[in-house]
């Protein structure tokens, strides 16, 4: 169970039924939003706490496993500076060094001067490091596959071409207001 959503019940509370009754008490309020904005908080937080439990039994937190998994998908030998670390995670610089200052506390990233001779701070996984994101991200993984294995293929396919749609067009309308 997440939170007060068993995760094999139906919404107790379909957003159809959400957008109905906002429709019904403020007519002329825009509500085609509804039936797509509520699933996706929901299944993010069903999502988001479904993770963390798995990271907890992992003894993995979520920004500890989102640096390692960015440090490990830019291969071999693993390393990045900070400035493009903060842009891959999508997380301030701030952010970036409080993360990397934890995972060098723990011994799975070093960090050292760029020997370009700039000011940047190239931060490396560790064979500690390594080792801890193959184990973690087999598991969440894993665990997110069964999460989504009631839709078919094409199903899945579908959406996910749907979503990145709306997550570009979203992140351009955002950008664009800023």
């Amino acid at each position: 169970m997440t939170d007060n959503y068993p995760l094999d019940a139906p919404s107790a509370y379909p957003a159809a039924e959400i957008a109905r009754a906002w429709e019904r008490e403020r007519p002329g309020t825009p509500t085609d939003s509804i039936e797509i904005v509520t699933p996706l908080w929901r299944l993010a937080k069903l999502f988001a706490d479904d993770r963390r439990r798995v990271l907890a039994d992992l003894g993995i937190d979520p920004a500890t496993l989102d640096l390692l998994s960015v440090l490990r998908r830019a291969g071999a030998p693993y390393q990045l500076t900070t400035r493009e670390l903060a842009r891959r995670t999508l997380v301030t610089a701030g952010a970036i060094s409080q993360r990397v200052s934890r995972a060098e506390d723990t011994g799975l990233v070093t960090r050292h001067p760029d020997p370009d001779g700039t000011r940047a701070v190239v931060v490396t996984l560790t064979p500690a490091g390594h080792a801890l994101i193959e184990r973690s991200v087999d598991q969440v993984l894993t665990r997110e596959a069964e999460l989504v294995a009631s839709l078919t293929p094409s199903s899945r396919a579908e959406l996910a071409t749907a979503l990145q749609q709306l997550l570009d067009n979203v992140t351009r309308g955002v950008q664009k207001d800023c």
